[in-house]
């Protein structure tokens, strides 16, 4: 009997009928001859049929023939086709072999298998029990395992196949426990514990349960920690530590952990990281104070999913974001700007949340841009819309505070706007007139700065139409510029009084003419000075413009550039003569210190060009001079000529001079084919000379 033969569940303690039980009476006899692990082949109880049936023909047979001899003998007659030769022959021939046939296929029929699922297990052989069990067991599900060690382990312990029964039960514990593992390694603990725990108590292989149990928790619990780290991670938004305790997934002992939750991880990581970098770009945005860098940065916070472990900080950086908006508005309305302050608030998307304080916010500012239009009209519908603001709302009291102030203002507006009428005629009567309206303002009210703004405006006005007769009189009679006249105009400028709105342009017109005055005074003493330096009479020069330098007059200054000129010119003279004499020595000491003077010389002095004339020609000294000392002492050759200036006209060549000292000083190593003989003593380099020496 095959797999397929035995129904997917069957009851092992189902009955018998009697007629079955007689026909499992013979099964056992024939199964007990057959081995335990070999299923029996065809069926008993078709068999028996088969072999009653013909049994049964073989009466037949055997009663008609007797009833025919009985009508022969009786009637004295036969039939005819019983005289045929010809049907006795194939009679004769047809049931004996057929009688053989039977007999060799009843002697050669094998034994059926049992059907298991109508056996009486109580009354069923050990034999059956275990064939039936490994039926069930060869399907390797958790239910025929447990059923086909349920058919055996009821069998005693001194019973001979007692040895073979437990080997199965081992192996089928043990095949539950792999199928547990299976489930373990899909990622189902719960099911594989259940599973394992299913196992019999009473059974060999049920010391593995717990320890197996042991090891799939420990494995388990340490994954959890691995990914719940990660999460973590992800969480803070420290990708590289998130990625680090992804790649540790790799290593558990779990292809559930290993392969789809490590998949998952790093999918949710790169997801989670990619939205970091949106977050990070819209925070970035967002701290530019630039309103549609804000609004970029809240869609970019919007786009992050609710599944994303970034989505929370996205939410709460999207309030964040639109509290950022309504401070731009609000320096904007500090400013007094309020068209710009109603468009960035009305910009404000809903998904900040805060659409309440928006609305207060667009309230007091349309209010606040009502009553900046300056007439009583604005301020009217300032309070109006002021008063709608719900005493619910947080603004209510500002809004209180506003209304107030603007009723006052409607009062100090029609001051304002009647003065400005009067003063707006341009006589000093009726600016005088407008002062007074203005005055009426009380210092304490809202518009008691504006007041005095027009106060001072109406006043300067008022002082300039006073004075400028004043000034017009000095203009006319400073028109001749001789001193008299400047007198005359400085005289009549000054009748214009300290604080008077005039004043200035009065004081600085004076002090154009007093530096007139001045220079008409002290040019000629100027002009004396340049006289005397022309002659060169510097000392006398000096002298002579000391004093105008030194009053702080119109010309001081330009008495105090001439005389630093001249002063200059003297220490040229004397450095130029300094040279001269300290050069006459001809020592290096002295040439160098004669060079040192006479380039002190200045560029702009005539003296500069005999000044050049002889530094070239002391350079041209000190460079024999090192020439000689070189012959003896090259060091000391070496300083005298490093002490020649640049620019000279014996620089160059001493430049060169110190080189070749310096290379027969410190020589190059050279690669030498022979030994070369030892000169008896070294031999200087020859001096470089010029002008055939």
């Amino acid at each position: 009997m095959t797999e397929r033969d035995i129904p997917d569940s069957w009851s092992s303690a189902s009955g018998s009928k009697p007629d079955q039980n007689k026909r499992l009476s013979r099964t056992e006899q024939f199964g007990e001859t057959q081995p335990f692990d070999v299923p029996a082949t065809g069926s008993n109880s078709k068999s028996v049929k088969r072999r009653k049936k013909n049994h049964s023909e073989g009466l037949f047979i055997d009663s008609h023939s007797e009833e025919t001899a009985q009508l022969s003998r009786s009637s004295g007659k036969w039939p005819r086709w019983i005289k045929s030769w010809t049907l006795w022959l194939v009679l004769l021939m047809l049931v004996p072999g057929s009688v053989g046939f039977l007999a060799m296929a009843m002697l050669l029929k094998l034994p059926s298998a049992p059907n298991c699922p109508s056996i009486f297990w109580p009354l069923a052989s050990a034999s059956v029990r275990l064939h039936c069990a490994q039926l069930a067991a060869s399907k390797q599900t958790v239910n025929d395992l447990l059923q086909a060690i349920a058919l055996v382990k009821q069998l005693p312990q001194n019973h001979p196949l007692h040895g073979e029964i437990d080997r199965f039960i081992e192996e089928w514990s043990r095949d539950i426990l792999k199928l547990a593992d299976q489930s373990f390694q899909t990622g189902n603990l719960e099911e594989a514990i259940a599973t394992a725990q299913k196992i019999p108590e009473d059974v060999a292989a049920y010391k593995l349960v717990d320890e197996q149990i042991g090891k799939w928790q420990s494995i388990w619990s340490k994954a959890e920690a691995t990914y719940n780290g990660a999460i973590a991670e992800v969480r803070e938004q420290r990708w590289q530590s998130a990625f680090m305790l992804s790649a540790r997934m790799l290593r558990v002992d779990n292809q559930y952990w290993a392969t789809t939750k490590y998949d998952q991880l790093n999918r949710l990581i790169a997801t989670a990281r990619e939205d970091g970098d949106k977050l990070g770009k819209a925070e970035n945005l967002a701290s530019s104070k630039v309103v549609d860098n804000i609004l970029e940065a809240i869609k970019l916070a919007e786009s992050i999913g609710q599944e994303s472990y970034i989505y929370q900080k996205a939410q709460e950086a999207i309030p964040a974001f639109g509290r950022k908006m309504l401070e731009l508005a609000q320096a904007k309305l500090d400013k007094q700007d309020a068209d710009e302050a109603l468009n960035i608030a009305r910009q404000i998307p809903e998904s900040t949340k805060l659409q309440a304080e928006t609305d207060d916010f667009i309230a007091i500012a349309d209010a606040k841009r009502s009553a900046w239009i300056g007439n009583v009209s604005g301020l009217e519908a300032a309070i109006a819309q002021a008063q709608q603001i719900d005493p619910s709302r947080p603004v209510y009291n500002e809004a209180q505070q506003l209304i107030a102030r603007w009723q006052l203002e409607i009062e100090d507006v029609a001051h304002l706007e009647k003065a400005r009428i009067l003063a707006s005629q341009g006589t000093v009567p009726n600016l005088t007139a407008a002062i007074a309206q203005v005055q009426l303002i009380p210092t304490s009210n809202p518009r008691a700065t504006e007041a005095r703004q027009e106060i001072g405006r109406w006043s300067a006005q008022i002082e300039t139409i006073e004075d400028q007769p004043y000034l017009e009189r000095a203009d006319q009679i400073a028109i001749f510029d001789d001193i008299n006249s400047l007198q005359a105009a400085i005289a009549q400028a000054s009748e214009i009084r300290r604080g008077r709105a005039l004043y200035p342009e009065a004081q600085k017109k004076i002090r154009t003419w007093v530096g007139k005055i001045q220079r008409i005074q002290d040019q000629p003493y100027l002009d004396q000075a340049q006289e005397l330096a022309q002659s060169g009479n510097l000392t006398g020069a000096i002298s002579t413009a000391q004093q105008i330098a030194s009053s702080g007059r119109a010309l001081s200054g330009e008495a105090q550039a001439a005389i630093n000129d001249w002063e200059g010119q003297i220490r040229t003279r004397e450095n130029w003569r300094k040279a001269q004499e300290v050069g006459a020595a001809g020592t290096p000491e002295a040439l160098i210190e004669a060079i040192r003077l006479a380039d002190r010389v200045s560029n702009n002095s005539i003296l500069r060009m005999d000044a050049n004339l002889a530094i070239d020609q002391w350079s041209q000294q000190l460079l024999e001079i090192a020439r000689s000392q070189g012959q003896s002492d090259i060091a000391k050759g070496i300083e005298i000529a490093k002490s020649i200036p640049r620019g000279s006209a014996a620089y160059s060549a001493a430049q060169e001079q110190i080189r070749t000292w310096q290379e027969f000083l410190n020589p190059q190593p050279k690669p030498q084919l022979e030994p070369q003989p030892q000169l008896e003593s070294p031999q200087l380099p020859p001096s470089t000379t010029t002008n055939g020496q």
